[in-house]
């Protein structure tokens, strides 16, 4: 599998756009870019049956596991709506990332 451009960081607001979670909306926890997949808070929670140890509880706990990079869209921070991301130049000779729906930078 090849390693495609990571656009979402680590923070960003997202939505899922396909999936048993399509709607959903939460905070990218962490980021694989080399299976271009990213943990997102809330989204793709399963289940795991914990054998009681020493020092924990047993019990079900659930856990999120990673979701597609092609399956979320970034949140638009003016709109509120989903956007693709754009990289752009500032006349300071930064790169910064952009919301391609409203033009507005994104925060990193």
């Amino acid at each position: 599998m090849t390693q495609t451009k990571m656009k979402i960081k680590k923070d960003d607001e997202v939505i899922v756009n396909a999936g048993k979670d399509k709607g959903k909306k939460g905070k990218v926890l962490k980021t694989l870019p080399e299976k271009s997949r990213l943990i997102v808070e809330g989204v793709n929670v399963s289940k795991k049956h914990q054998k009681p140890t020493q020092f924990a509880a047993g019990g079900i706990q659930e856990k999120e596991m990673s979701i597609h990079i092609s399956n979320v869209s970034l949140i638009d921070p003016k709109e509120d709506k989903p956007t693709r991301v754009g990289y752009k130049t500032t006349k300071d000779g930064n790169k910064v990332r952009f919301a391609k729906r409203s033009g507005e930078t994104i925060d990193s």
